[in-house]
């Protein structure tokens, strides 16, 4: 940054005039509005069109219109599919239409009217129209309208924490400081930044730069580039539907093929001589195998199970904004954490005094002490008053919180301290002295107070044990608290002149107030639990080093070998240095909104699932960029809470680590769906395909399943127990275990061939159900509509017992078997349905079926209960394998 007289001079600026009219609408042709760009959204037609580019959703409407095309008259099916293709196509839509909002929050926190100088005089202008070089005036309780250059200033002091993340308020001041944009913003003293306040004094300053060019502007910018990174769940689902698609392109193309060589065998013809309708009539099962082969249900079945956990979040005070967060949270293993708001109160609170004993202010005070309180109430421009019942805070933090002390620890009630104890004279606090005296009327007498820096009052103050006070300072001081003095002399009159020459010279010391942006109370614990978890918290600040090594050491995230470093040092690392170093640092202190981003991008380099914290402006950019970013509800700025994914309505760090079990249950319940449908789904296929590989062999063999029965199974059947699947309770120890590693397969673990072996039973199974009844084995009437009904009753049956083998990797004959009453509902909802379209002559024609005899429907339900006995087996055989393995 240039100097001020080179600034006023690249500007055509006059501090004493400022701009005219017609050169300030001349440069904002040049510079725009000062107000922030909004980004296109994307429109809703193109978001609907986006759901339907998935490789199975292609497949299925390619089998739901080729049919429609060969026989118009055979729509059933076709329509069934392209409901469902549709249901799923709105969900994803109104998902994504749920836009980023990030931007008009931050507009709203723009100024909308602003005090400039133009032709010499002071006008109130929408801040929208200011341009570089207008001269603003800046009042306690203003917000900043853009970014500026301090020209000067009255003990001006400007609240700059939703941009900094610091504190306490910065003190400013009209000097020229060297190597200006290298310093943190929080160190840059002569500047004033855009959406800030001033919280004391007063000031002149000159624009410098507006809009999307301030520092909130470059906030923007970053919150504006979407986030194309799909989440682990994500991720690992299109895995699998992009595997799913190719076997089943794969497998309908065999299947045409041995429909047409089992006809021609059957006709005794070549191929190419069996007719059209043979041909339609391979496509036809073709399609079924394609039907079978798509697990239609997964992805509403993923979106409810999600939703799900949504509802159970918001009951433990985390709202999710969306849905694949929930997943997300259960693979966190890197806490990027603001300090300011989020590990600590952002309330700047009194917690230690010394006037001949060092003290926690929660101990017990003598009358000296509870002075000292008061003396340090009364000396303050600030003010804590209920109005109607509703806290009113007025002022400087570190002024708010002496009178909380005063207040909270010497049992006496809150009121109007100016009232009280009426003030006759003050000396404003100013940076050169670095203290502030008022004159009050204290019991009758005429008293003078002075407060400040501790070092300076003592060396007005007559006081012979001046060593022992700076040893107390010093140690306060290491603690990185802040620590004021305060000084009294009692007065026989009120000076004529009020100089800090009469007033604050002869000071008897009274004693020392240490304060703290003091650490939430529930926080450590909740670090020590993630820590247990194998999740590692980083504290990511804009505060200063000192205070937040101390608040880390506290909270037990600075441990013995790991780092503290501030942006400076962090600016002289490259990407890839910080990326393969990145676990040295505990600590990031003086840090900008860039920096945070950078940090959350190096953990995911190391393929970290990371989660990010914060309450502030600044914290937005990491909070969109990480793979889960959790805003606080209470403290939290708008901009914050729109783009986060999460909002934790308690502030309390710990509901992050209470959403991350609920995660890892959700993520265990979502592995227990898709087991279940794709095992199904297995069975199915295999079903079609060995029975399209007999019909070779056998041209009589026929299909066992119509793709009607397959859509059934799948969106009904299926659907119900994969939904109670779902809502299964969160299994205990699930936080002793660490995260998943970040690109571990969906199969990982044996959980691939564990549904390969189901679903080869449940293929097996059905396929000997559907050959009783073609055969008229075991007593079953030898009919083909028996034998697709029995296949079919077999293959339902079987899905409808199998979600109780998946409950646990306990036994299903166990007492938690139980527990899911969902799951008791699905089954027998499942069995009901399952008569009703069996027994009901309109619904049995539709699904070309016939009414079972008893012994028939008792064989059906005998070998679909046969598949918990093998499940049970192989849940045995484990068990025993891993005792083994423990005992050796």
């Amino acid at each position: 940054m240039m100097k001020k007289i080179e600034v006023l001079e690249k500007l055509n600026a006059n501090p004493k005039i400022g701009l005219t009219n017609e050169l300030a609408n001349k440069i904002r042709i040049e510079s725009g509005f000062n107000e922030l760009e909004e980004t296109k959204k994307t429109p809703l037609i193109l978001k609907f069109l986006k759901q339907f580019k998935d490789i199975l959703i292609i497949i299925l409407i390619i089998a739901a219109i080729l049919p429609l095309l060969i026989d118009p008259h055979d729509f059933v099916e076709s329509i069934i599919i392209m409901v469902v293709v549709l249901v799923n196509a709105i969900l994803g839509t109104y998902q994504e239409n749920k836009a980023e909002k990030s931007l008009e929050a931050l507009k709203k926190m723009s100024t909308p009217l602003a005090k400039v100088k133009r032709d010499g005089q002071f006008y109130e202008i929408e801040s929208r129209l200011l341009v570089p070089g207008d001269i603003v005036e800046i009042d306690a309780g203003d917000f900043i309208p853009a970014d500026c250059l301090v020209l000067s200033q009255a003990n001006l002091h400007v609240d700059e924490s939703a941009l900094t993340g610091e504190s306490v308020s910065v003190n400013k001041n009209s000097e020229d400081l060297e190597d200006e944009e290298d310093l943190p913003l929080g160190d840059r003293k002569n500047m004033l930044f855009a959406s800030t306040y001033a919280t004391y004094g007063k000031g002149e300053a000159i624009v410098v730069k507006t809009g999307m060019n301030t520092e909130i502007g470059k906030i923007a910018k970053m919150l504006s580039v979407p986030k194309e990174a799909l989440t682990p769940l994500q991720v690992k689902l299109n895995q699998i539907g992009k595997v799913i698609g190719i076997i089943a392109i794969a497998i309908c193309v065999l299947v045409f093929f041995f429909e047409v060589i089992a006809t021609a065998k059957l006709l005794e013809v070549s191929i190419f001589k069996i007719g059209s309708s043979a041909y339609f009539e391979a496509f036809k099962n073709s399609v079924a195998l394609a039907v079978a082969a798509i697990p239609e249900g997964l992805s509403t079945v993923v979106t409810v199970v999600l939703a799900i956990g949504v509802s159970n979040m918001a009951k433990r005070n985390a709202i999710v904004k969306k849905l694949p967060a929930v997943e997300t949270l259960g693979s966190t293993s890197i806490v990027c954490s603001d300090k300011t708001g989020t590990l600590t109160q952002n309330k700047m609170t009194v917690i230690k005094l010394y006037t001949n004993e060092l003290k926690d202010v929660h101990d017990e005070l003598n009358f000296t002490e509870k002075e000292l309180l008061k003396f340090f109430a009364i000396c303050t421009d600030a003010s804590v008053n209920f109005i109607d019942g509703e806290e009113k805070r007025i002022g400087d933090p570190t002024e708010t919180a002496l009178i909380d002390g005063y207040f909270n620890y010497c049992n006496e009630g809150k009121g109007d301290l100016k009232l009280q104890f009426p003030r006759l004279e003050e000396l404003p606090f100013d940076s050169e002295r670095k203290m502030m005296t008022v004159i009050v009327n204290y019991k009758g007498k005429f008293l003078s107070i002075t407060k400040g820096a501790p070092d300076v009052v003592l060396n007005r103050s007559v006081n012979t044990n001046k060593n022992e006070f700076l040893r107390i300072n010093e140690k306060l001081g290491e603690k990185a608290l802040r620590v004021l003095g305060l000084g009294i002399k009692y007065l026989d009159k009120v000076p004529t002149e009020i100089t800090s020459k009469n007033l604050e010279n002869d000071l008897t010391f009274v004693g020392l107030v240490g304060m703290i942006d003091p650490s939430r109370p529930e926080v450590k614990n909740a670090i020590k639990v993630a820590k247990e978890a194998g999740i590692r918290t980083i504290m990511i600040t804009g505060d200063h080093v000192v205070t937040a090594k101390a608040i880390a050491i506290e909270l037990g995230i600075m441990e013995e070998g790991s780092l503290a470093i501030t942006s400076a040092d962090l600016q002289k690392m490259t990407d890839e240095y910080l990326s393969e170093n990145i676990e040295k640092y505990s600590v990031y202190a003086r840090v900008a909104p860039s920096d945070k981003v950078r940090i959350v991008e190096a953990w995911q380099k190391r393929d970290m699932v990371v989660a990010m914290t914060g309450d502030g402006v600044n914290d937005s950019p990491a909070l969109k960029t990480a793979d889960i970013g959790c805003a606080m509800g209470i403290t939290g700025t708008d901009v914050a809470k729109e783009a986060a994914a999460m909002i934790l309505t308690d502030d309390n760090f710990a509901t992050i680590i209470d959403a991350v079990k609920e995660g890892r249950g959700i993520y265990n319940n979502i592995k227990k769906t898709v087991q279940y449908l794709l095992a199904s789904n297995i069975g199915e296929v295999i079903t079609i395909f060995v029975a399209s590989i007999i019909s070779i062999f056998r041209p009589e063999f026929g299909l066992p399943l119509l793709a009607i029965h397959l859509l059934w199974i799948n969106l009904i059947t299926d659907s119900l127990p994969a939904f109670a699947l779902g809502m299964e309770k969160i299994s205990e120890g699930l936080m002793d275990d660490k995260p998943r590693p970040k690109k571990e397969g969906f199969f990982a673990n044996g959980l691939g061939i564990t549904i390969l072996w189901q679903g080869l039973v449940i293929g097996s199974l059905t396929l000997f159900a559907y050959m009783l009844g073609h055969y008229g084995w075991l007593g079953v009437r030898m009919d083909d509509s028996v034998a697709i009904t029995m296949a079919f009753i077999t293959l339902a049956t079987i899905q409808l017992f199998h979600a109780f083998s998946l409950k646990s990797t306990k036994s299903v004959f166990s007492k938690q078997i139980f527990n899911n009453k969902y799951l008791w509902g699905a089954f027998f909802g499942g069995i009901g349905l399952q008569m009703l379209i069996m027994y009901i002559p309109a619904l049995a024609t539709l699904f070309k079926i016939n009414g079972l005899l008893f012994n028939e429907l008792l064989i059906s339900f005998a070998l679909a209960f046969s598949l918990v006995l093998i499940v049970e087996i192989t849940k045995l055989f484990q068990k025993n394998k891993n005792k083994n393995k423990h005992f050796n």
